[in-house]
Formats: C-alpha cells, sequence, structure tokens
C-alpha cells in the first residue's frame, strides 16, 4: 500500500516551533492539492492547511498567522511551518496528497506542545 512519508513532529514548549515534511513516492503522479490534517484526542479529524500545485493556499483559522503551508513540485514534497505553537495543536498530524490518482494519506506524526 502506497503511503506518504511524514518527518518532523516531536514534543515543544508553547510558543515553540516545529517544521513538518511529507514526502510523495513517484507512483504517485498528477497530484493537484495537498494537505496537512491533524487529529487530537477525543476530536474529529479537521483540515490545517492546504495548497494546490500553483501555490494556492487555504488555512483553518485557528492557525492563520501561525502556521505556513509550502510545497516543492519537484520533489512532490509539502512542508508545514509551524510557530508559535499552542497546546491546543497537540495532535497527530496527517500528510494528504489528492489528484489524478485519488487521495493518499501519511502514517501520521505527533506533534505535542507543552504549556
Amino acid at each position: 500500500q502506497v503511503q506518504l512519508v511524514e518527518s518532523g513532529g516531536g514534543l515543544v514548549q508553547a510558543g515553540g516551533s516545529l517544521r513538518l515534511s511529507c514526502a510523495a513516492p513517484r507512483s504517485i503522479f498528477g497530484i493537484n492539492i495537498m494537505g496537512w490534517h491533524r487529529q487530537a484526542p477525543g476530536k474529529q479529524r479537521e483540515l490545517v492547511a492546504s495548497i494546490t500545485n500553483g501555490g494556492m493556499t487555504n488555512y483553518a483559522d485557528s492557525v492563520k498567522g501561525r502556521f505556513t503551508i509550502s510545497r516543492d513540485n519537484r520533489k512532490s514534497t509539502v512542508y508545514l511551518e509551524m510557530s508559535g505553537l499552542k497546546p491546543e495543536d497537540t495532535a497527530v498530524y496527517y500528510c494528504e496528497t489528492h489528484g489524478r490518482l485519488g487521495d493518499y494519506w501519511g502514517q501520521g506524526t505527533q506533534v505535542t506542545v507543552s504549556s
């Protein structure tokens, strides 16, 4: 089963920063949208940010001004720069791609923000 490869999660204090990366294998082509979702314990998975292959971005209101999504189309890699982290940002973060071959997900990476 093809999966995206995520990295960059970890434990950080409130106010700190983390950078998440997600690479899609070459077998996944025709990607249009790449994004990050998160799921906190006891809560539904929610979209954090997304970016099209043309560079148009979309953010959840809760992360606007703190998180920045970007992508390298040549490497089929998407990044999430997170700053000003808050305890409520604690969750498992999942990468997703959407394109010609359908939707693909990563295995998730834990982000924990301590107060």
